[in-house]
Parts: C-alpha cells; sequence; structure tokens
C-alpha cells in the first residue's frame, strides 16, 4: 500500500482539493482508496458529503480516545472510503501534548488496520502541529500541492526541511514523492517563472540520496477551475459534480501519473523560464 500525506502549511493552495479529487480519481481506476481528515475544519469530509454529527467516531476519537480506524471508516463507495474529522479535532493539539509517544499515534492505529487499501491519502492541517506529525510519522510519501505564487514558493522551502527532520528523528521511510501546482494559469509569467524554479530543484536534487531525491514535478497542472470550488457545497468529489470539467480531467491526468499509466488529455504543462529562487531559498 502507497501512504501519502498531502501536506502545505500555508492555505488555500488546493491541498484537500487535491487530496479528496485524487482520491476520488485512483479509486475511479479501480483502486481501494482511504481517505483521512486530519484537518479540524473537516473540509475533506465535507467535500464528500461526510458530517460527523452526536456520537458518530471520527478521526479525533482515534488519536484521542480507544476507537480503531476501522470504527471511524465510512465507505462513500465500493472503493473509497473516508475517515472524517470534526472541530473536536481542534482539541487534539492540547490534549495531546503531554502524551507519551503522541507523534506515532496514527501510525500504531493504522498498523493494526486489517482493511486492505491500495492508497491511503492522508488530507493534513495546513499548520506543522501535532496531527501534521502524526500524519508524518504514518505515511512513507509526502505530496505537495503548491499554488504557483511567491509566497507559496517561499513557505515551500521551510515545509522541505520539516519534511527532513522528521525523516532523520521519526520515519526513515518518509520521502518526497513530488510536487503538483494547482490553480495553474499558463498564460502568467509568474506560473511560468514557479513552473522553472520547482523544476531546476528538483532536477538538481535527483543525483543525492535525501528525501527529496526521486520526487517527481508531476506534469499535470491542476487548472484554476470553477467547478472545483463548486463541488464541495454538493458534497461531491469533481467525478460526481462536473465528470467532463477541466478539473475532473486534470485530476484524472494526476492519478493516470500516479499509477504509472500513460497521460491521455490535455492538461496543461507548459511554462518554464526563470530564475531558481527556490534552490537559493531550500540552500
Amino acid at each position: 500500500m502507497r501512504s501519502i500525506a498531502v501536506i502545505n502549511q500555508k492555505g488555500g493552495v488546493g491541498k484537500t482539493t487535491t487530496a479528496v479529487n485524487l482520491a476520488a480519481a485512483l479509486s475511479e481506476q479501480g483502486c481501494r482508496v482511504c481517505l483521512l481528515d486530519l484537518d479540524p475544519q473537516a473540509h475533506a469530509s465535507l467535500h464528500l458529503g461526510l458530517t460527523v454529527v452526536g456520537n458518530q467516531t471520527n478521526i479525533y476519537d482515534v488519536l484521542c480516545g480507544d476507537a480503531s480506524i476501522a470504527d471511524a471508516r465510512y465507505w462513500v463507495n465500493d472503493h473509497l472510503a473516508v475517515v472524517p474529522a470534526n472541530l473536536d479535532l481542534a482539541a487534539a493539539e492540547l490534549e495531546l501534548a503531554g502524551e507519551v509517544g503522541r507523534e506515532v499515534i496514527l501510525r500504531d492505529k493504522l498498523d493494526i488496520d486489517t482493511e486492505q487499501f491500495d492508497y491511503m491519502v492522508l488530507d493534513c492541517p495546513p499548520s506543522l502541529g501535532v496531527l501534521t506529525l502524526n500524519a508524518l510519522t504514518a505515511v512513507n510519501e509526502v505530496l505537495l500541492p503548491l499554488q504557483p505564487h511567491f509566497l507559496a514558493l517561499h513557505g515551500l522551502s521551510k515545509l522541505l526541511k520539516t519534511i527532513e527532520i522528521v525523516a532523520k528523528r521519526l520515519n526513515p521511510e518518509l520521502r518526497l514523492s513530488g510536487i503538483v501546482l494547482c490553480m495553474y494559469e499558463s498564460a502568467t509569467r509568474l506560473a511560468a517563472e514557479v513552473t522553472r524554479d520547482v523544476d531546476e530543484f528538483l532536477s538538481m536534487q535527483s543525483s543525492t540520496s535525501g528525501t527529496w531525491a526521486g520526487a517527481q514535478f508531476f506534469k499535470t497542472r491542476i487548472r484554476r477551475n470553477i467547478r472545483l470550488a463548486e463541488a464541495p457545497s454538493f458534497g461531491q468529489s469533481i467525478f460526481q459534480y462536473a465528470p467532463t470539467s477541466n478539473g475532473a480531467e486534470d485530476y484524472r491526468l494526476l492519478a493516470r501519473e500516479f499509477l504509472g499509466l500513460p497521460l491521455q488529455g490535455s492538461g496543461d504543462s507548459s511554462g518554464i523560464d526563470s530564475t531558481n529562487s527556490l534552490a537559493r531559498a531550500v540552500a
């Protein structure tokens, strides 16, 4: 099973949209996928029409109580399951502050889960606290959604260093599997500059042995698409809400890249032409 944490500490970069629709796209390809919502805002859960009310078991009960992953898992369809969150998860940071081994609670719960999946996708909060650390210790791969803006690029360097630290101290198997550009507008100069920066940086790391070595810069660009913004309000993935939209096409292509299948479609992968500010920032 491939386990993937979708992370970016900057909000509004397409993190939850990517986690949900990548999971849905992989399930559409016939893979068995489990999506874990680790964000107290519970947007990934809401995106798929799940609202935790009353005493319904959710990821908070798994991390701060005696519930198992199976107790909190809900099936959306035959191939896609969700472990939802709700606002109670915001209290987990405080409740786990004095807990011994708080960074590995999720990993331990996943280790004893008997359900078989091809992919485990974790939607992480836009922060680098206990919840995100639990995600990073529980998975083998990190996927970074990146909006092609300067501030998003600047924050990326700090996030990469965090991944490296966690890999050294808590999870030696952790690797950056790839970066995907979201809200992409090929006609803008800034998008072209950010694309080149990321491409050059990952090319420089390809010959190293660190956590970034071998990371993929996905050819598929997730174009800015209003249908992607509308889908959560209907509690549907983009494939249910607007299956022929650009957003659906792009996430299908991204899933095919994950599966190593030939790309089919017109996802935009153009725009490479500037200086490598990311390499300078991470250096």
